[in-house]
């Protein structure tokens, strides 16, 4: 009776501890990694296309088009792996090289906009709708990793599931996040008097 006993105690005490949460938290993370990896890939293939078509507007500023090109560079470049979500440093140059292609491209956009033969140019319209739509994807396939991040990184701090996460090795991930936060958080300053 009493090892009947000692063998449920065990048995509902490695219930609870967590473990397939982790294999199933770690797993969706992964997943939702790639997801957000594709997307980016998906941009990065979208720019040689925007670029060309804009190259064809002979007045088209030069160091805007070089600045896109060696942003995506430096984005594709660096190596990401299902490691890369542990290593807060890797995570960090990554989504740095991310965001300066996002400025990157911002600026080619706004700067486009000063060109009517590249706006009337129904192939730069389309690369733009396209891009568009790649952002928004880039934003949701985000915060799906966000969210895969955050329920697993509660996982690993709640108690008795942080007992499992230090004795199995399951460290909390890095999220996502702004790369200038304090400049964000201040209001942008309206002046209506200026003409």
């Amino acid at each position: 009776m009493k090892r009947l006993f000692t063998l449920l105690v065990a048995v509902l005490a490695l219930s609870g501890c967590g473990y397939n949460d982790f294999q199933r938290l770690d797993e969706q993370s992964k997943a939702a990694w790639s997801e957000v990896l594709n997307q980016y890939q998906r941009r990065a293939d979208l720019i040689p296309n925007i670029v060309n078509t804009v190259k064809g507007e002979a007045s088209f500023e030069q160091e805007t088009l070089t600045k896109v090109i060696e942003a995506r560079a430096k984005a594709t470049s660096i190596q990401v792996s299902p490691e890369t979500l542990n290593d807060p440093a890797s995570f960090a140059r990554f989504q740095q090289a991310q965001g300066e292609l996002s400025s990157a491209l911002s600026r080619l956009m706004a700067v486009s906009e000063r060109y009517p033969t590249l706006q009337a140019n129904q192939g730069f319209r389309d690369l733009r709708v396209q891009l568009e739509g790649t952002e928004n994807r880039i934003t949701v396939a985000r915060n799906r990793y966000i969210q895969s991040i955050q329920e697993y990184n509660v996982l690993a701090r709640s108690f008795p599931s942080n007992l499992t996460a230090k004795v199995f090795g399951y460290s909390t991930k890095p999220s996502f996040s702004v790369g200038d936060a304090s400049q964000i958080a201040s209001p942008p300053s309206v002046d209506f008097n200026k003409q």
